[in-house]
């Protein structure tokens, strides 16, 4: 019996494998040529506009959280604080989904997107996302970043007047978004990997998107590194740094972590329902019921300020610096404040997932973190273990993206050593909120006039 004509011989070369054979012809097609050209020259102007959106940011956060209140006499922010700052951002934030195109981007509660950005919705992104996160928005800046970047991309393309495909929308629209978000996680890789993972591609179309994207997201963080230290400006990326190295990991780690990851998966999976319901509930009278729920979100900082007697800004924001402060004094948070952060930040996060604009992945970070910390004191689990397991387990609860929640967390932390039980806690959270019943889903919103007709982008 003669073998199968396994492999063909090389003299004729006839047959390749086909998807070799279609990545190869991509990669000598003078168009997606030029869409790498192009994606490399986006990620300068893109990676500038996504450091000045970043730095307005920061320091819009900075004067209402720390310049206002010192001006007024408060070393700290008072309980208050976030009572009437909430509410302005529910109205603003309302108006814009009422009537600009783009309703100011995506649900966060819906997760992250790959696509749909459009350039008549940048001024909408831009207004509900300054609206939001200075004034005290359980969310980050991430999903915004997405959508500045990938709308910036096809505008530019626009400009030189490129042929618009249905191919390079999507080429471009994920060159931009992650020469968008390279720096805010400290590491232009996060970027590539998170946008591969949230675009859902596989195969030569996986190299098609992968391309683009790491090298915009290359020079967009070549950009943000040079011309941060020119100006002396900060536009405050996420990481984390623990006092002490931590130790090698033992069975009680992993034991922990494991349990830890089901625990806070299904934490996650309900603060997502949550926010799909309160999404659901402000679709009805959007600008009203946006209020009331932005007002909900001040009311859950104002009452942790008031019982713990800590800062309200612990609530009342993304958590990215709360977790840096965390990480490098955990001895500074009690029992007690540990369970209030999470009890109390969980229900805001959930009330502005459903009605305000911003990403959903500092919060996760966050709550995982705070988690973590909290059970470190279990026997046989550690601070950093703990820690680093509890926001890979948010992550991918909350995210449902587990190779990018992974990467996502070693990068931030800055060890290998906690690898194993950050790769275990990230699918063992994956799977225990996929496993439980998916909820409520949100409405469909009907397309506005302005919009052209634009559709929703496709739900991660």
């Amino acid at each position: 019996m003669t073998e199968p004509s396994a492999r063909p011989a090389a003299s004729n070369g006839a047959t390749q494998p086909p998807a070799a054979d279609r990545l190869r012809d991509m990669l000598r097609t003078p168009g997606y040529l030029k869409v790498l050209v192009f994606s490399a020259l986006i990620g300068v102007p893109v990676s500038l506009a996504a450091f000045w959106f970043l730095v307005a940011l920061h320091e819009l956060e900075n004067a209402v959280w720390a310049d206002l209140p010192q001006a007024l006499g408060w070393d700290t922010p008072p309980w208050w604080w976030p009572l009437p700052l909430l509410p302005v951002a529910g109205v603003i934030v309302g108006l814009v989904v009422t009537h600009l195109p783009g309703a100011g981007g995506h649900i966060p509660a819906s997760g992250l997107h790959a696509g749909g950005a459009t350039s008549l919705a940048l001024p909408g992104v831009i207004i509900a996302a300054v609206a939001s996160l200075p004034l005290g928005a359980t969310l980050g800046p991430e999903a915004p970043l997405i959508a500045l970047g990938g709308g910036l991309a096809l505008l530019f393309r626009d400009l030189v007047r490129a042929p618009a495909t249905p191919q390079s929308n999507a080429l471009l629209g994920a060159a931009g978004a992650a020469a968008a978000i390279a720096a805010i996680f400290g590491n232009p890789l996060i970027a590539g990997v998170l946008l591969i993972e949230v675009a859902g591609v596989g195969g030569p179309q996986l190299f098609a998107v992968l391309l683009p994207a790491l090298l915009a997201s290359g020079v967009g963080d070549l950009v943000f590194t040079g011309f941060g230290r020119w100006t002396g400006l900060d536009t405050g990326s996420l990481t984390v740094k623990f006092p002490e190295p931590p130790s090698r990991l033992d069975t009680g780690d992993v034991a922990w972590s494991i349990l830890m990851a089901v625990a806070i998966g299904v934490l996650m999976h309900l603060v997502f329902a949550g926010g799909r319901l309160t999404a659901a509930f402000v679709a009805a009278h959007t600008v009203r019921r946006t209020v009331v729920c932005a007002a909900a979100a001040g009311a859950c900082g104002a009452l942790y300020a008031l019982i713990t007697d800590r800062s309200p800004v612990d609530v009342a924001s993304s958590g990215q610096d709360t977790l840096t402060t965390m990480a490098a004094d955990p001895q500074a948070w009690g029992v007690g404040a540990l369970i209030a952060v999470l009890v109390f930040k969980a229900a805001a996060y959930s009330l502005c997932l459903g009605s305000l604009r911003g990403g959903p992945i500092f919060p996760a970070l966050f709550l995982g973190g705070a988690a973590g910390l909290l059970l470190a004191p279990l026997p046989g689990l550690g601070v950093v273990p703990g820690v680093a397991a509890g926001m890979a387990a948010a992550a991918a609860g909350a995210l449902r993206l587990p190779v990018s929640s992974v990467v996502l967390v070693v990068l931030i932390l800055g060890n290998s050593a906690t690898i194993p039980v950050v790769i275990i806690a990230a699918v063992v959270a994956f799977v225990t909120a996929e496993l439980l019943p998916p909820g409520p889903s949100i409405p469909p919103r009907a397309p506005r006039r302005r919009e052209g007709g634009e559709g929703a982008a496709a739900k991660v």
